[in-house]
């Protein structure tokens, strides 16, 4: 009889936004490529070559697809956006098929599992909210770049950060899948800019917004 403890994979990823998604994916694909525990995943990872007619599109084709198809739908009409969702589950299909390819490799094997970027599956039956992140420096080494710093919160999928200038609306900059540095670029010179973020998963989808930072962008 086996008593080791099994790892189910998260599946919170198919309920992030379009751009979450996206940068969940690029996540996968630098932590599964060439990852020795996952040879021979059921989607190629980058395009092979020669090409294979007959295989599935590999996960970075699809998640340019689906960049393009974003990039594409922002003020768009009915057609962009139907584009845009499918290009999405695309791109959901493929991290389906890794999931649980990995869930079966590594299934007592949390480490292994880890390093293969996906996130195991809760234990803990009754879900909440998220406990908000905060602000917890903004680094200004480069110009027109802002590096910010967030406090990392357990459970969280990913985080969204967004920025407001003088007395602006405040718009969305950057979906990030860690904490540990999110680099805002693009930013114009001698601006001082806010930042805020919130953690993304949980039983509501999101935490609240931290109290907003800010710094003047050199």
């Amino acid at each position: 009889m086996n008593n080791k403890k099994v790892v189910k994979v998260s599946l919170t990823y198919k309920s992030t936004s379009a751009p979450m998604v996206s940068a969940f994916t690029g996540w996968i694909i630098a932590c599964m490529t060439g990852n020795t525990a996952f040879p021979n995943p059921p989607i190629a990872l980058v395009p092979p070559g020669p090409p294979d007619p007959n295989a599935p599109v590999d996960m970075t084709t699809r998640k340019a697809s689906l960049d393009a198809a974003i990039s594409a739908a922002e003020g768009g009409g009915t057609v962009q956006t139907a584009a845009k969702n499918a290009a999405l589950q695309s791109v959901i299909d493929g991290l389906d098929a890794l999931a649980f390819f990995v869930q079966t490799t590594a299934r007592y094997d949390l480490p292994t599992f880890i390093s293969s970027g996906f996130q195991a599956a809760s234990t803990n039956r009754g879900q909440s909210q998220l406990d908000t992140p905060s602000v917890a420096g903004i680094d200004n080494d480069l110009s027109t770049q802002l590096d910010v710093h967030l406090s990392p919160i357990a459970n969280a999928v990913g985080y969204e950060v967004q920025t407001s200038t003088g007395t602006n609306a405040w718009q969305t900059a950057k979906f990030s899948t860690q904490a540990r540095t999110v680099t805002l670029t693009g930013l114009a010179t001698g601006t001082v800019v806010q930042v805020r973020a919130r953690a993304l998963g949980g039983s509501t989808g999101q935490s609240d917004w931290s109290a907003p930072s800010s710094s003047i962008v050199d």
